[in-house]
């Protein structure tokens, strides 16, 4: 196919599945969604090949459409005009529980299966038997207690199952905020299916099917140049889950990895590592996966589409019954989407790092601390309503990387960025709660030539009534390491402010109760640095202490940058103070 003529496809239907996006956006009534952009969409084609995502999350579209168009076809192997499917299912190719991923075949006038539309949205509430999506501590699916649905028909003909949705609002805590996102979800997949049947119409299909065909090929192409510019070499890595329930000492993972640049291919090994453990941590087929794969593509650099082609380069082994692999009923995966699996990616990006400089990251932060707690109670400004939401304040976590200062509000590795920081005005507006702080911690970031984000302190808590608050953050003991010289990022830490001011030591993960008046406070992990500290340009290390994001002390003990009071660079003492680290 013509260059031109791919192009202009490609971006149509990228056009597609913004569309998607934006009807999620646009028409879904949690703050999950319509805040802080939880969901994804994308276009999978008739041989379940990823062929097109939308700018989303990394963690839910780079490995498991392909995953969950095959279940679908499992149990339906007759794809039918109108209808929609509802696929939940941790041990069938899902992230997690908590995302509902809707699926539509689009089929042709004469009956034929094109392609299938995906939408995944993360849900305010799943069904748990806790008030959240994250039960870091369910040492079963049963005690996670979540609504699994594996290939549900919740439409035929473009009519609902109400059998099926009837079931679904009696277990969900907030069933007209759930009934929004599910009429979100169809609306995306709905308008997908639309779009994609007018394109073939326009085009042929015969053409649409010779494009997916090229631009898979064009992709592994981008791919196969990419890994041939890379160093050869293998790596063994360890990384270090921080102690939670079911791994009182914390957990190492182990990951192989085996750059083939005259192949072309890179294998990532992760089947050296322990059986399903019991609690909520176990990664899914998809997202042990994907975890290996955002690694990967987070070091080989830009211009590489992330689709079916390109992925057919990246090799990666699981095992049956592993906690970093295949998990096996009833283990729960109910984060499946973070702790374990921002370990993995975080360790091949670091490796890949430490293998040649220019490739590579350094290490981003631990995610689902308070600042991003699932929040729940009843709102007194609405006659008793309850109310289930996930927030999104403050959340830093940026690794820095060869080139540049990390990006400051990634939030997790496994998004990419993607996930939006929550107004406070807006989620004061929303919920009960009032945002007392959100600061960035001084002397927190991974130090480095680049430097990784600083730890960000943030404080809330209800107003006129009580509220429940669930988090699991990784990041307290094990922080988000530097490479190649650099310094690891700040810890994590929780802490609870009662009505006098008093400040007590909260755990890592939990449930936690706060009534009127008191508070929780979270400070969030900080991103590794890329490089010697000593290497920074003194007029960026300067800055950073004009911005009071380092202190002067930080400066001079740590980048070795002697400042004035003015906080003019004394460029003698500071040769000095670098010669003698040289020297050292």
């Amino acid at each position: 196919m013509d260059g031109v003529r791919m192009a202009v496809i490609s971006n149509r239907l990228n056009v597609v599945v913004e569309a998607m996006m934006n009807t999620v956006f646009r028409s879904s009534r949690s703050g999950v969604l319509n805040s802080a952009h939880d969901f994804s969409c994308c276009i999978v084609s008739a041989d379940h090949e990823l062929v097109m995502g939308a700018e989303s999350l990394p963690i839910h579209m780079m490995s498991g459409p392909d995953l969950i168009s095959k279940a679908v076809l499992r149990f339906h192997p007759e794809m039918r005009r109108g209808d929609a499917y509802l696929h939940n299912s941790p041990y069938n190719g899902n992230s997690h529980a908590a995302d509902h991923a809707m699926l539509v075949p689009v089929v042709d006038d004469e009956g034929v299966h094109r392609f299938s539309v995906l939408a995944k949205a993360h849900q305010a509430d799943c069904g748990n038997s806790k008030p959240t999506t994250y039960m870091t501590d369910a040492r079963d699916v049963y005690e996670e207690g979540t609504l699994l649905f594996d290939a549900c028909r919740v439409q035929t003909d473009y009519q609902d199952n109400d059998d099926i949705l009837r079931m679904l609002r009696l277990r969900v805590r907030v069933p007209d905020q759930w009934w929004g996102d599910y009429l979100a979800l169809i609306g995306a997949v709905r308008l997908g299916e639309r779009r994609i049947l007018e394109l073939g119409e326009e085009l042929g299909w015969d053409v649409l099917q010779e494009f997916v065909d090229e631009w898979l090929a064009y992709s592994e192409g981008r791919m196969r140049d990419a890994i041939a510019g890379l160093p050869a070499g293998r790596l063994n890595l360890t990384t270090r889950h921080d102690p939670f329930p079911g791994i009182p000492e914390g957990l190492d993972i182990k990951i192989g990895i085996d750059i083939r640049s005259a192949d072309e291919e890179i294998h990532v090994d992760l089947t050296d590592n322990v059986d399903c453990l019991p609690n909520g941590l176990n990664l899914t087929e998809s997202t042990a996966a994907t975890a290996a794969l955002i690694g990967v593509f987070n070091s080989v650099g830009e211009g590489v589409p992330p689709n079916a082609g390109s992925l057919r380069r990246v090799k990666v082994r699981l095992r049956d019954g592993s906690a970093v692999g295949v998990p096996v009923h009833p283990h729960s995966c109910s984060a499946a989407t973070t702790n374990l699996a921002d370990r993995v990616t975080n360790a091949v990006q670091r490796g890949m790092a430490e293998l040649a400089e220019g490739i590579g990251l350094a290490e981003c932060g631990a995610v689902i601390p308070a600042a991003a707690a699932v929040v729940s109670g009843v709102d007194p400004r609405s006659g008793g309503r309850p109310f289930v939401n996930q927030i999104f304040l403050a959340v830093t976590g940026g690794a820095a990387t060869p080139w540049s200062d990390a990006w400051l509000t990634i939030f997790h590795v496994g998004c990419a960025g993607m996930l939006r920081r929550d107004s406070v005005e807006i989620a004061e507006m929303t919920h009960p709660i009032r945002v007392t702080r959100q600061r960035l911690v001084q002397d927190t970031e991974g130090a480095g030539r680049f430097r990784g984000a600083p730890s960000a302190e943030v404080e809330y808590g209800p107003v006129g009534t009580s509220m429940t608050v669930v988090y699991g953050s990784d990041g307290a003991v094990f922080p988000a390491l530097g490479v190649r010289g650099g310094g690891a990022g700040g810890l994590t830490r929780h802490l609870r402010r009662d009505r006098a001011g008093e400040l007590t030591e909260l755990s890592s993960q939990g449930l936690v109760e706060l009534a009127d008046g008191e508070r929780i406070v979270s400070i969030t992990a900080g991103g590794g640095g890329y490089g010697p500290p000593a290497e920074r340009d003194p007029d960026h290390v300067r800055e950073d202490v004009r911005e009071g994001w380092i202190s002067p002390e930080r400066a001079r003990d740590v980048y070795r940058v002697s400042l004035r009071p003015d906080l003019s660079i004394d460029e003698a003492a500071t040769a000095r103070l670098r010669a003698e680290q040289a020297s050292s």
